[in-house]
């Protein structure tokens, strides 16, 4: 059983509320249907119940019936939830009519039932731009305790077995983070060891990836990925984490026994933690390419709750999947 079979099997072993609030796109429905015909996850597909129905009806969906249908217009916690965003914006202004307008947003009503504890989770971005998919959840669900920033991994499946977990690693940040400071890198990290600890279920053993291995060279790109490696291992201290690594020092274990003699990370690491966010999403097409490795994501990471951005351009395949692995990150986040 492949990683995404397992991911699967342990959402339906403890079934998370997950939200999709673009409930009348026609793929969102389609793997609606097919999430719910397999009990992988409870949906709620936010969106006028009619066109729902309709648009079921005319593609032949016989699992919709089993959703919950919320009416982002007209539904029995609209007055709730207007109160919720209000009180959670108010100093930034926002006023009660706002509100009011906001919550039948399906983006921000989805982001108020996750926040109010009526859903666990939401993934969206089949037809809206990540900048608005994350813009109501970073105002209203926001980060996790400890985590200054949201960032965006990766995993990859490759076909070196002898590397990472079996041949998985998780890469981050690959998609959020253009420049992060070492506190932000430190954060990057600690969120990753969590997706890979959710996500794969194994110990996540962090690398901070550098061009220098312990002081081979010095920089000022040195030094922030060996202040974020200290800031990491001191606001997590049980975090299996090292740094700075060369990349070859990370994953060979000749390598790193001969560059970082001592490190229990060298050599052995399956999280690798990039310096920015350009040599993170240069290395993990790369891999992809060149490598043929699969890469699965990008799973968002350091929010209180799951939150996952779609490509516009994805099949019913990538929502089904990324829903049981949204549905993994709430499960985790709940273990923590």
């Amino acid at each position: 059983m492949n990683l995404l079979d397992d991911l699967i099997e342990r959402a339906k072993a403890n079934k998370q509320r997950i939200v999709l609030p673009e409930g009348t796109e026609q793929r969102t429905l389609t793997a609606a249907d097919q999430l719910l015909r397999d009990g992988v996850a409870e949906i709620i597909l936010l969106g006028n119940p009619t066109e729902i129905q309709k648009i079921a009806k005319e593609s032949g969906l016989l699992h919709i019936g089993k959703a919950k249908i919320v009416d982002p217009t007209a539904h029995d916690k609209k007055e709730n939830y207007t109160q919720l965003l209000a009180e959670l914006r108010k100093k930034k202004g926002m006023t009660y009519a706002q509100a009011s307008q906001l919550v039948e947003d399906p983006l921000y009503l989805g982001c108020l039932m996750i926040k109010a504890g009526d859903a666990d989770g939401e993934i969206a971005g089949a037809k809206n731009t990540t900048g608005d998919v994350l813009r109501p959840a970073l105002q209203i669900i926001k980060t996790s305790p400890g985590i200054k920033v949201v960032s965006g991994a990766f995993i990859m499946f490759t076909q070196t077995p002898q590397y990472g977990e079996n041949g998985i690693l998780l890469f981050a940040d690959c998609a959020v983070m253009p420049n992060p400071t070492a506190e932000e890198l430190a954060s990057i990290a600690v969120a990753s060891a969590q997706t890979m600890k959710s996500m794969v279920n194994v110990e996540p053993r962090v690398a901070m990836l550098s061009f220098s291995t312990k002081g081979s060279a010095e920089h000022e790109m040195v030094d922030k990925v060996r202040e974020a490696t200290r800031i990491a291992k001191e606001s997590a201290p049980s975090l299996q984490i090292d740094g700075e690594l060369q990349a070859d020092a990370a994953i060979v274990p000749s390598v790193g026994a001969g560059k970082a003699p001592g490190s229990t990370i060298a050599g052995k690491a399956n999280v690798l933690v990039f310096p920015t966010l350009e040599v993170g999403n240069i290395a993990y097409k790369l891999v992809q390419r060149l490598g043929n490795a699969e890469a699965v994501g990008p799973v968002l990471q350091g929010m209180a709750a799951p939150v996952n951005d779609l490509s516009r351009g994805c099949s019913v395949e990538d929502i089904y999947n990324m829903v049981a692995i949204t549905a993994n990150q709430a499960i985790g986040l709940k273990n923590k």
